[in-house]
């Protein structure tokens, strides 16, 4: 009886970690740039007064902070390892590699820029507007923002899937 419990329970949670939703956000706007497993961990990059750059990682309402820079700059000591014959790596195909990205979804995609160059952004402006008709936000504009508010979302489930698949 018991047994057959936390057999169940772990079918559960097995299930449940397929089939979460994974998200990766980036916004320049407002200065936003996490990702997030829902309910499990979240990880963000924000702006600290002191090291610059900080990343904040939440997981199972636990908060952890790291540096990143702060250990780039610190030496290392030395240390003189045996060579070992190296494997040859084995390597995704790209095939592969698109199967899997277009396993993800774009939920939000606003791409607002400026080159510089008012010739430049004039030749880009047909082809925005070509691309905004059948996708999402693309702008091209004369007051210097350059902009991208990116939001994807997948699930594992669907990531190993496009591993198995042809």
């Amino acid at each position: 009886m018991v047994g057959t419990t936390l057999l169940g329970l772990l079918f559960l949670v097995l299930l449940y970690l397929l089939l979460v939703p994974i998200e990766l956000y980036l916004n320049t706007i407002k200065n936003q740039y996490y990702l997030q497993i829902h309910w499990l961990a979240n990880a963000s990059i924000e702006g600290h007064k002191e090291e610059l750059l900080q990343i904040r990682l939440n997981v199972l309402f636990m908060n952890f902070h790291f540096y990143p820079l702060k250990q780039i700059g610190t030496p290392k000591s030395k240390k003189i390892k045996k060579s070992k014959p190296k494997r040859p790596r084995k390597r995704i195909g790209i095939k592969k590699t698109t199967r899997v990205l277009k396993s993800f979804k774009v939920k939000q995609l606003l791409v607002d820029i400026d080159t510089g160059d008012y010739l430049m952004n004039a030749k880009l402006y047909p082809v925005f507007s070509f691309i905004n008709y059948h996708k999402q936000r693309f702008n091209i504009n004369f007051e210097g923002r350059n902009q991208l508010v990116l939001h994807l979302q997948n699930r594992p489930i669907r990531i190993i899937k496009s591993f198995i698949n042809f």
